[in-house]
């Protein structure tokens, strides 16, 4: 199997500049205090594997547990402390190296770092004539640092120290400018979006009568990993049957039955950018009438509502325009009835379709951002990724045609906003039914 070339990692500049634009929003007489994702155990005495928090890995790079960055804005741009793990040679040997206080500058471009040894006494010392806090109010562990760094300043006012008096949230301003994605992160979102194609294109040339959803799983994510990516960004969903008809269904260990649709919503995480890709194909590899009929419904409104995808568009009209394609093709097809309008205005499409049809793309599959601004959806813009993914899922029930039973299909793509438009990240896995068909035919 080929191998992809790895595109360059994000430069150390850029989280500079990603630390600085930051600073530059708050008064010199604060300070932003952000901590690193810890370890989690998994049982007893073995971990999860480590991922960082997205936060600090968007203002760092910085890859190891138990750090804390601390932002000190000031007239000549402020300066960028960190606190780490301390080395230990005899930890190292049993977990791996660490970067201490000393790689932790020359690697990431840091101003100064320090061993968390000395994070109690020097915290306070950094911290002192700070007026203003800035850190994530909902994250305890960084909450307790800030108020020991302050217990310590009251303790000492009478030797000059001065305490902070305001705790701020951080978040909604980081969030903000995590939400439009530099020329570095589109690369590195290309390529995990390339990654998934793959994987999602293998699985379906190996689906077959017999298999069970974890053989495609598995397929899926040995091409994450043998392109480099850490792992999924997400729980892999491989749904057979009426399986696809649960949103979340992640026990993938069904048989996968001759003349069922299988449903795929995976996606690689490549330097801790996610791809994330559905698509639902037969495992014979030949759609029947009913499952034809349904997928063209669902694919006609996934095409439109990428090609809605620009610049001062909203998701909300796009998802306007998807509830309208989907209700069409569902009264079409007999499984509502009435007006077009009135099945929109009384929701009775809901009983098919349950979820939105995209959400923000990045660090996260479901990306930090605001959906709305001063009460109103927010309009799109260049650098915006978003995913386009409308479904079908229809209930196993009495007053269903019998043809059309527990059948569930999403059509997923990634997109980039554009200053023209919107650029498909996804567009290598087939979508069209003659060319799914001809893709699994062709073994």
């Amino acid at each position: 199997m080929d191998r992809l070339s790895r595109p360059e990692p994000i430069a150390l500049e850029e989280y500079r500049q990603r630390r600085a634009s930051l600073m530059a929003t708050l008064p010199e007489d604060s300070a932003i205090l952000m901590s690193s994702a810890s370890l989690v155990t998994r049982s007893h005495d073995s971990d999860y594997p480590f991922r960082q928090d997205s936060d600090f890995h968007y203002l760092t790079g910085f890859p190891e547990p138990e750090a804390l960055l601390v932002l000190l804005p000031d007239r000549c741009g402020g300066r960028a402390v960190l606190f780490c793990q301390d080395r230990d040679p005899t930890q190292e040997a049993w977990t791996g190296r660490r970067y201490g206080a000393e790689g932790a500058v020359t690697a990431f471009g840091l101003d100064e770092a320090f061993e968390n040894a000395e994070r109690e006494s020097r915290l306070p010392e950094l911290l002192d004539g700070r007026r203003s806090l800035y850190l994530p109010l909902d994250d305890s562990r960084t909450r307790a640092l800030a108020d020991m760094s302050r217990t310590r300043l009251l303790a000492r006012q009478r030797q000059g120290a001065v305490a902070p008096v305001a705790y701020h949230d951080v978040t909604a301003t980081l969030h903000e400018t995590r939400l439009i994605k530099s020329d570095a992160e589109l690369k590195l979102m290309r390529h995990a979006a390339t990654i998934s194609a793959r994987a999602h294109c293998r699985a379906m040339r190996a689906a077959q009568a017999g298999l069970r959803e974890y053989h495609l799983q598995a397929e899926i994510e040995h091409e994450f990993r043998w392109q480099g990516a850490s792992g999924p960004a997400y729980d892999t969903i491989v749904g057979s049957g009426d399986n696809a008809c649960v949103l979340h269904y992640i026990e993938n260990d069904d048989v996968l039955n001759d003349g069922d649709l299988v449903l795929i919503d995976a996606g690689a995480e490549f330097d801790l950018y996610a791809g994330d890709i559905t698509r639902t194909f037969p495992v014979s590899g030949r759609f029947s009438d009913a499952q034809r009929a349904l997928y063209e419904v669902v694919l006609h409104a996934q095409q439109r509502a990428v090609d809605a995808v620009r610049p001062d568009a909203t998701l909300a009209d796009i998802h306007a325009g998807v509830v309208r394609d989907l209700t069409a093709g569902l009264i079409e097809l007999g499984l509502l009835s009435g007006e077009l309008q009135t099945c929109i205005d009384d929701e009775s499409y809901r009983r098919f379709y349950l979820h939105s049809t995209s959400h923000w793309l990045g660090l996260d599959v479901h990306d930090v951002g605001s959906y709305r601004l001063a009460g109103e959806p927010r309009r799109l813009e260049p650098g915006m990724v978003l995913t386009v993914e409308p479904g079908l899922y229809i209930p196993d029930a009495d007053d269903i045609p019998v043809r059309y039973r527990g059948i569930g299909i999403r059509i997923e793509d990634d997109v980039v906003v554009t200053t023209e438009g919107g650029e498909v990240l996804t567009a290598a896995v087939p979508k069209q039914v003659s060319d799914i068909e001809a893709w699994m035919s062709d073994v």
